[in-house]
């Protein structure tokens, strides 16, 4: 079985050692960056996850995600300092998967980054398909009239579960403990931003994630 590898990026080497060492006790393989240049430099589509530090010399972290968000659909977490709510849903905004503010217990994190890891397997050969929406989960992919989309990893996820909802009311609780982790302890805000980007990229399809008022959200045509 080939080991999956995890990039960590961050100026501390000390914590990149600590980090790495878990994982690697965990069966993954781990790569090292202490800045974002050099993370850059690293990614690749064998690349299974990359966790994050966002204060660093050089291109911060969030540089860095806008940056594997536009080439990559690979998993990020931020293990970071900076522990303000506006931070975390900054991170997310711009297409984190998991937002971990220091200090951290590393076999969370290590449990974190099998929960996502999960979350982001193929679970399905069938594509879904909705009108002009068709869910490929094969290839992970995601098509708006056979024009593919460019979602994150977590939009993804969090389409993949609406649809396969589809005609049920859920949650912003369900949603949360379901697309981000079970022992999640997120604002329910994230929900409704990955919701609100999600309805952008779907352009005239977004009317299929309807609002459920005072619950959370419904995948439905809409009537």
């Amino acid at each position: 079985m080939v080991k999956e590898t995890i990039l960590i990026v961050d100026d501390e080497f000390r914590l990149r050692k600590l980090v790495g060492d878990f994982l690697r006790k965990a069966g993954y393989d781990v790569l090292e960056a202490e800045d974002g240049e050099k993370a850059l430099t690293l990614l690749s589509d064998n690349i299974a996850l990359v966790i994050l530090d966002i204060m660093m010399p050089g291109r911060d972290g969030w540089s860095v995600c806008r940056e594997i968000r536009i080439k990559y659909n690979i998993p990020v977490i931020f293990l970071t300092a900076r522990s303000q709510e506006a931070d975390e849903l900054f991170g997310f905004e711009i297409g984190a998967d998991e937002y971990i503010t220091k200090p951290f217990s590393p076999q969370i994190l290590v449990a974190r980054v099998k929960a996502l890891l999960r979350r982001t397997e193929i679970i399905a050969d069938t594509p879904f398909q909705f009108g002009g929406l068709t869910i490929n989960t094969a290839a992970h992919e995601v098509y708006l009239d056979e024009q593919s989309l460019n979602l994150t990893p977590k939009e993804y996820d969090l389409l993949l579960f609406l649809a396969m909802n589809r005609g049920k009311a859920l949650s912003r609780e369900q949603i949360l403990e379901r697309v981000w982790d079970y022992n999640y302890f997120g604002d329910l805000r994230t929900v409704d931003t990955h919701v609100n980007r999600l309805r952008i990229k779907l352009g005239t399809l977004s009317k299929w994630i309807q609002t459920v008022r005072g619950l959370g959200y419904i995948f439905e045509e809409a009537k």
